[in-house]
């Protein structure tokens, strides 16, 4: 246990500190891409071309290998970055700081992509481009919550103030996603149920449901990518003064 403990503490004072994960960091991108790339390219080339044709929907519910991903990855995201307030507000970790700016604009981008699939989705099945859906709606002020959060940065030129701002935004802003998740529960709406569920078994046969687990593991690896990605970026702008970066420019 001890030994445990010592890799484990290890592993989070390295993630920590700026210089350690930048160069720690440039050895797991490339595997992140290259799992990334194998999980959606089995999981899409499966879902869109060999599972079989829904019942009800016929093919239009293929877009749910697209539409259900990117829905979690917002939700998701939005968790991680409140995680990473909460250790910003309480230790001041300076990491945590840069992973909430960084993840911000990924998971505004896959909330938005779950919108506009949702939309599209949403055209042959309910008849209509957009119902004010207790499901959308709540997804919709999530949408808003990433934009306040982003907007929040940009307007203050202090980092570390905004860090500290945007930690506590992103903190009382985990509000809505039991908002958005129990919204089919709670009120009368024409969201289907959620896919994912701990509590039982999916309702999708395992040829349908098989890709899209692949699927959601695919963009989880490009989540983390992107986050690794946007992460380096920010920590080179910040640290741009200190030796370390000068060295890497230098050799």
């Amino acid at each position: 246990m001890t030994k445990i403990w010592n890799v484990t503490k290890r592993w989070f004072i390295e993630m920590g500190s700026p210089p350690l994960f930048y160069r720690w960091s440039s050895k797991i991108m490339p595997w992140l891409g290259i799992l990334a790339i194998i999980f959606l390219s089995i999981g899409l080339f499966w879902g869109l071309l060999i599972a079989p044709t829904d019942y009800k929907q016929g093919d239009v519910y293929r877009i749910l290998y697209v539409h259900v991903p990117s829905a979690i990855l917002g939700q998701s995201i939005f968790m991680f970055m409140a995680a990473c307030g909460l250790i910003n507000v309480v230790w001041r970790a300076k990491i945590s700081g840069m992973m909430l700016k960084s993840a911000a604009p990924i998971g505004m981008s896959f909330t938005l992509i779950a919108l506009v699939t949702g939309s599209v989705w949403g055209k042959p099945t309910w008849g209509t481009w957009w119902v004010w859906d207790a499901r959308l709606t709540s997804t919709l002020i999530l949408f808003f919550i990433y934009a306040a959060l982003i907007g929040l940065y940009s307007s203050i030129d202090d980092k570390t103030k905004a860090d500290r701002e945007v930690s506590i935004l992103s903190i009382v802003g985990l509000a809505i996603i039991p908002v958005i998740k129990k919204s089919v529960d709670w009120w009368q709406t024409l969201h289907q149920p959620s896919t994912f569920t701990l509590t039982s078994s999916p309702s999708m046969s395992p040829d349908m449901y098989q890709p899209l687990l692949l699927c959601v593991i695919g963009f989880y690896l490009i989540f983390a990518f992107t986050l690794t990605l946007n992460l380096r970026n920010e920590v080179i702008d910040r640290e741009r003064s200190k030796n370390w970066v000068k060295q890497i420019f230098v050799n």
